[in-house]
């Protein structure tokens, strides 16, 4: 029975941290399209970045026999907060990059450059296997902690390390937007012209939003990479990456980082757990098909949420000078 108890306990904190890490994304997201207006459809390309500037940084080269299986082109052994932190600064280098070349033009040119980076993100790590071992991915990226505790129970120190980024980061951002910097992204989200109108460089502004944005999802990615201990250019598709992403901010509510949160964990359990549900009701023969049944559903919960509650569930809050 103890034994039951602990295996939902450790399955309930594995849910919560991807959850938690969905809902960072969700938030840097949520600088992005829900303060700024700027639509960035390479949110996997971020995620990318992040998880393996964190985990070439943070690992050592590998020796010996492993060495003929895991290519890898530097490999530094620096501590997991390091790898934080390069983590988002390879996003947001990447981020500058794109906005100094794209954001003094109409919005959809970002949109279209995002999902092209984002690609190509992908595709360079795919291909060039001297980098980060190509297809096969990086193994053994270092976890923070593992040691001081049994392997079963780690989940719950992860989650804890998890859940202080993701406090850290909700209080950043809450007080970044309710600053006059802040209100200012606002105000180039309603009426760009009007702000600039007003004396405020729009384009600085929007670089800025871009790359603080960028940077939160570049520190989800290293989470996710330390987390894993493993990862490969597959985990970064669009859907796994990015669409996921988009629905979790719509569903909890844009431009409010709570319903950014809230989204995350919904729709992070209907993906998580319809799975299992629907196994047990798909008719024999169907079982390969039933994970993408899941689509189907959260599709579905999206459009009634759209009807029901187009600014989503908690929706945004136009008082923002409370502090």
């Amino acid at each position: 029975m103890s034994t039951a108890f602990g295996g939902i306990l450790s399955f309930i904190a594995s849910f919560a941290i991807m959850a938690s890490i969905y809902a960072i994304f969700s938030m840097g997201l949520n600088v992005h399209w829900g303060y700024t207006g700027l639509l960035n459809y390479g949110i996997a390309g971020f995620f990318a970045l992040g998880a393996y500037a964190s985990a070439l940084v943070t690992s050592r080269l590998p020796t010996g026999e492993l060495a003929h299986y895991v290519k890898q082109a530097f490999g530094l052994g620096l501590p997991f907060l390091v790898g934080i932190a390069a983590g988002a600064v390879a996003a947001g280098i990447i981020a500058a990059i794109v906005g100094l070349l794209t954001l003094r033009l109409s919005e959809g040119y970002l949109a279209i450059s995002t999902i092209g980076i984002a690609e190509s993100i992908r595709i360079f790590f795919n291909n060039e296997s001297w980098l980060a071992n190509g297809p096969q991915g990086l193994i053994g990226i270092k976890q923070p902690l593992r040691g001081i505790v049994q392997p079963a129970s780690y989940p719950f120190i992860y989650l804890v390390i998890v859940l202080i980024f993701l406090l850290i980061i909700y209080v950043a951002v809450e007080r970044g937007i309710r600053s006059p910097w802040g209100r200012v992204l606002r105000a180039i989200r309603e009426d760009e012209i009007m702000a600039s109108a007003d004396g405020k460089n729009v384009f600085f502004f929007k670089l800025q939003s871009l790359v603080f944005g960028a940077m939160i999802m570049g520190v989800g990615g290293a989470l996710y990479a330390h987390y894993s201990a493993a990862i490969q250019p597959g985990v970064f598709e669009p859907l796994f990456g990015t669409f996921i992403i988009w629905t979790m901010l719509t569903l909890g509510g844009t431009g409010n980082n709570k319903g950014a949160i809230i989204g995350a964990f919904i729709v992070w359990a209907l993906w998580s757990w319809s799975t299992f549900l629907i196994m047990k009701i798909v008719p024999a023969g169907f079982e390969t098909r039933a994970p993408y049944i899941r689509y189907v559903l959260i599709g579905v919960l999206l459009v009634l949420i759209l009807l029901k509650k187009p600014k989503g569930i908690v929706g945004e809050e136009r008082t923002v000078s409370r502090y």
